[in-house]
């Protein structure tokens, strides 16, 4: 009996975990919301740290710019270079281009630069919340009357967000001139070809789904950094396991989600 049941009880015990650990990422959600609205339009609430937020749109953001460049620029120059040859055969060579446009635009682009951001950022972030856990930082804020949402989970998920967006611009374009120098350099395209083929193929639906992505990702990257950065028990050593579950959850969850708003996209016709 036990050897029956165990798998069962196992299974509700981890579907329960789950639901548990995707509510509380939803309260810290609603209350960062909260905290962030109070700052900006409540007369009478504490104001945002703006200083804090800049110094974290500069650490998020400003900083990962050059990785993210290299890594689309590398991905647009492989596209064309897997593609070129394919397409050559159809009599297609010239919509290169067009496929890495709105491949980089709509897909690559964001997801690109989320996994590169949860790398570079999110798990830094993990890192030092939990660090803060571990040292009673987190305590001493509250026996100050300060809040930690507001301190420090709110700039973080301001400056993400807002920097995921931005950074994902700097990627689309950087895949886009790396599928132009080699097209250029390797197949013998004109700049100006690739660019009027990649302006005529890339609408404006394309660039506002990937913004769109861009941004929920940014959010996704920071709430679960935040979440599991505070939750850290056990000393050194789980702000180490709360780090590394940080990047393997981040992933999975930016997969899961990017795959249900293709979906969504699809069903509409986006």
């Amino acid at each position: 009996m036990n050897v029956v049941l165990r798998p069962l009880v196992l299974t509700v015990k981890t579907t329960a975990d789950f639901f548990r650990f995707v509510g509380d990422l939803a309260y810290l959600i609603g209350d960062a919301a909260a905290g962030i609205r109070r700052s900006l339009f409540d007369k009478q609430g504490r104001r945002l740290g703006w200083a804090n937020l800049w110094a974290q749109m500069n650490r998020v953001g400003v900083r990962s710019i050059p990785i993210v460049s290299l890594v689309l620029f590398c991905i647009g120059a492989i596209l064309s270079l897997q593609m070129a040859p394919i397409l050559r055969d159809y009599g297609a060579a010239d919509r290169v281009a067009d496929i890495i446009a709105i491949a980089v635009g709509r897909e690559l682009g964001p997801l690109v630069c989320a996994i590169v951001l949860t790398g570079f950022a999110g798990a830094s972030i993990a890192a030092e919340l939990g660090s803060m856990v571990v040292s009673e930082e987190i305590e001493a804020l509250e026996a100050q009357a300060i809040s930690p949402i507001r301190f420090l989970v709110v700039p973080r998920i301001l400056a993400t967000t807002i920097m995921m967006v931005c950074i994902c611009v700097i990627g689309d374009f950087a895949g886009g001139l790396g599928g132009m120098v080699t097209c250029n350099l390797f197949l013998g395209a004109s700049p100006t070809m690739y660019s009027h083929h990649s302006f005529d193929a890339l609408k404006l639906k394309d660039f506002i789904t990937g913004l769109v992505k861009a941004g929920v990702f940014g959010l996704l990257i920071s709430a679960l950094a935040c979440r599991l950065g505070l939750g850290v028990t056990g000393g050194a050593q789980g702000v180490g396991v709360a780090t590394t579950r940080t990047v393997v959850l981040t992933i999975v969850a930016l997969i899961s989600v990017d795959l249900l708003f293709t979906g969504v996209f699809y069903f509409l016709g986006w």
